[in-house]
């Protein structure tokens, strides 16, 4: 099924990166000839009143959750980059309470093919909602990392596809196929350090797979060295110029990643390019 309509969060402060991710969202939307519906979200607290002492003038500009203006300045930056894209785009906002946000976002997901997430680096909250937003929205994410953006290509030609054999990925796989099929690259990697026949043959079963809906991949697996497979798999990407890279997410419990850290923490993180995640 192709992409034809996508959803673009629109949550913190209008910082550079930020506004410069919400333009590249936009410019993933135009490419694939998608719809873009944004939602922008304000906290509602209670702020109790403060007592400013002369000897602390900077206090009233102290950072605090996005505002009113703050808002206005993120639906501000998608209209015009919507306007400059020449695409169908429809935008909402509202207030709502801090907890509820990530469970908001996830109930107006299910109602688009992807997500767009820009995502800032090692940020709990942005965490937060992505794990929301699989966990609770039945549609794969595209993440945008933040501190990448000006290198980020709106085209996705050459695509990596993390291979670890499991149903989550194979779910990964389905949902990126108009992605896959669009590219002119795809590259199947698996990340281990014994390269089994049985290894080989689901690379090799994958690849055949995929020939049936027109995308001619090959397959690969990568030394880990005793790194994280996360690290190896980003590393990988970036030295090999891979736009996007497809994955599942969560291949162990969500608790232990939670805990011990995993791939989809590691991923989530910090995304080393496009990752187009499903679980």
């Amino acid at each position: 099924m192709p992409i034809k309509d996508v959803f673009l969060p629109l949550i913190g402060q209008p910082a550079g990166p930020t506004l410069a991710a919400i333009e590249k969202c936009v410019s993933v939307a135009a490419a694939l000839g998608a719809r873009i519906n944004a939602l922008a979200l304000e906290e509602e607290v209670f702020a109790r009143p403060k007592v400013l002492l002369p000897e602390d003038p900077g206090a009233a500009g102290a950072d605090g959750p996005a505002g009113a203006a703050d808002l206005q300045s993120l639906l501000n930056a998608f209209t015009d980059a919507a306007s400059r894209a020449g695409i169908r785009a429809e935008s909402r906002s509202g207030k709502v309470p801090p907890d509820q946000i990530a469970s908001i976002l996830a109930e107006h997901a299910r109602f688009s093919d992807l997500t767009l997430v820009p995502v800032k680096p090692h940020d709990s909250r942005t965490e937060h909602i992505i794990e929301t937003l699989l966990f609770e929205s039945g549609r794969p994410l595209l993440l945008c990392p933040e501190q990448r953006v000006e290198a980020l290509r709106p085209e996705f030609e050459n695509v990596m596809i993390a291979w670890d054999h499991s149903a989550r990925a194979a779910r990964a796989i389905g949902d990126a196929l108009p992605v896959l099929q669009a590219a002119a690259s795809v590259r199947v990697v698996t990340v281990t350090d014994d390269r089994t026949d049985a290894l080989v043959q689901s690379g090799a079963s994958l690849v055949d797979h995929l020939r049936e809906h027109g995308v001619y991949a090959s397959f690969e697996t990568v030394g880990g060295g005793g790194s994280s497979i996360g690290k190896v798999l980003g590393g990988w990407a970036n030295s090999n110029a891979m736009d996007a890279i497809v994955m599942g997410a969560y291949h162990h419990s969500r608790l232990n990643e939670i805990v011990w850290g995993g791939v989809t923490k590691t991923v989530i993180g910090q995304p080393p390019c496009w990752v187009m995640i499903s679980h």
